[in-house]
């Protein structure tokens, strides 16, 4: 019988937006979590990402990897304008996704 799993995609920001880090998880509110204690990760903890400023839901590991391998191949601007599809005002979707933790 298939299962239903959850997988994210999602990308990180620091506190001026100047970096972007992007990753994929099983646990959303798990690794924003570890993002703001600056566990995890040596890339977005150096540069203190912790700002969740975008994700997309998977049911399947395979349809996740796909999209963020793609993603960290896109240039900036083109990042910019997905994460402003989804965050137009660049708030930290952090907070609600905590909250369900």
């Amino acid at each position: 019988m298939p299962r239903d799993y959850n997988f994210w995609v999602y990308i990180v920001t620091n506190r001026n937006d100047s970096v972007l880090y992007i990753g994929v998880t099983n646990s959303l509110s798990g690794r924003t979590w570890k993002h703001r204690e600056g566990i995890g990760a040596n890339f977005p903890a150096h540069y203190q990402c912790k700002k969740l400023s975008y994700y997309g839901h998977y049911l399947d590991v395979r349809d996740a990897i796909a999209p963020e391998s793609q993603l960290k191949k896109w240039l900036r601007a083109k990042k910019i304008a997905l994460i402003n599809q989804m965050n137009p005002t660049w708030q930290d979707l952090g907070a609600d996704v905590l909250q369900d933790r």
